[in-house]
């Protein structure tokens, strides 16, 4: 009460605060002087309004007490009472670490190498085809099964005698030898504004090799036999794998044959070799079965596909084309009979 009356607050009493905390409160004071002690007692008995002052009966429902909002007759607010500034705000919870990703187990996830100059200069040759060459593709199928008779029964002979083995692609490159001089345009080339025929057949067979797919070229096809296909293929395919093939053994093809079916490929849609004007594709061999004389047979199936430059080739030679590589390959005697 004295420090109170020394702070100018006057006379203090125990009251309840709206906290529910008993503390001493100031008196009111009117004119100078300290209420009755009646009048002090009946105002500490009052209620606490909605708003969450101390009412005053005898004024009329005047504020009185704590509020600070009240009329300016309103006692000082006490510190137990006064609001408290709002607490800071409680910062975000940390982001839980996210989890280190796995390295890959070569423990590096990429690595760049230059490309050789054959890489280059396969893919500009190859992208340079695709931009100029009207290009189209037309398939067919061959049975095998002839073919495969006939190798199986003379393939040891064949080895004995010329010191090589017998394998298909000699009959394919034969069959087209065939097709190419029934078609000239398919063994032709565009010059400019100029289309050049040729009586020759030079047929580049794709080989794959360590530094990338090669062509070497089997020149002059046309008087070669099935042992000098087979000999010259096997000595391409040895320079290739050494990599001691010369530029020269890789020019000048006027047609060119790949074999897709040694890795798998049931069918696919070569591209042209400029600046030549058609490819043939061979792919895999595949059981499958077929009608033959009104009866579903297995036969062994190659799907066979001749993609051509549609400038010079026609539909029509492109198709007869084909078609005359099938019929030779089902039936090898036409190659005796020339038929």
């Amino acid at each position: 009460a004295a420090a109170a009356a020394v702070a100018g607050l006057g006379p203090v009493s125990a009251a309840h605060c709206p906290s529910g905390e008993k503390r001493a409160r100031p008196l009111r004071k009117e004119g100078g002087r300290a209420l009755p002690a009646a009048q002090r007692a009946e105002r500490a008995r009052l209620p606490a309004t909605d708003s969450g002052d101390w009412a005053d009966a005898d004024s009329g429902g005047a504020h009185w007490g704590w509020a600070g909002k009240g009329p300016p007759c309103a006692p000082p607010i006490y510190a137990c009472c006064a609001a408290a500034p709002p607490p800071p705000p409680k910062p975000p919870p940390a982001a839980a670490p996210a989890a280190p990703s796995k390295a890959p187990p070569s423990g590096e996830r990429e690595r760049r190498v230059p490309m050789t100059r054959m890489r280059q200069k396969i893919a500009e040759r190859l992208k340079g085809a695709q931009e100029t060459c009207a290009l189209l593709t037309t398939f067919n199928e061959v049975d095998m099964s002839v073919l495969m008779a006939l190798r199986a029964k003379h393939k040891e002979a064949f080895e004995k005698k010329h010191g090589v083995k017998l394998g298909f692609m000699s009959a394919f490159v034969r069959a087209s030898v065939l097709a190419l001089q029934e078609q000239p345009a398919v063994n032709a080339s565009i010059d400019g504004t100029d289309i050049v025929y040729r009586n020759f057949v030079d047929i580049s067979i794709a080989v794959s090799s360590p530094k990338g797919l090669v062509v070497p070229v089997l020149r002059g096809c046309e008087s070669m036999s099935f042992a000098d296909v087979e000999k010259e293929i096997q000595r391409l395919g040895k320079l290739a794998q050494t990599g001691q093939l010369a530029l020269e053994d890789m020019v000048g093809g006027t047609f060119t044959i790949t074999n897709g079916g040694v890795f798998g490929s049931l069918m696919s849609t070569p591209i042209v070799n400029p600046p030549q004007s058609a490819v043939l594709g061979m792919h895999g061999i595949v059981q499958r079965p077929v009608a033959v004389d009104g009866q579903v047979v297995i036969r062994p199936m190659m799907y066979i596909a001749l993609t051509y430059d549609h400038r010079l080739i026609d539909g029509r030679e492109a198709v007869t084309a084909l078609k005359r590589i099938k019929e030779v390959v089902e039936d090898p005697h036409r190659f005796l009979l020339d038929v």
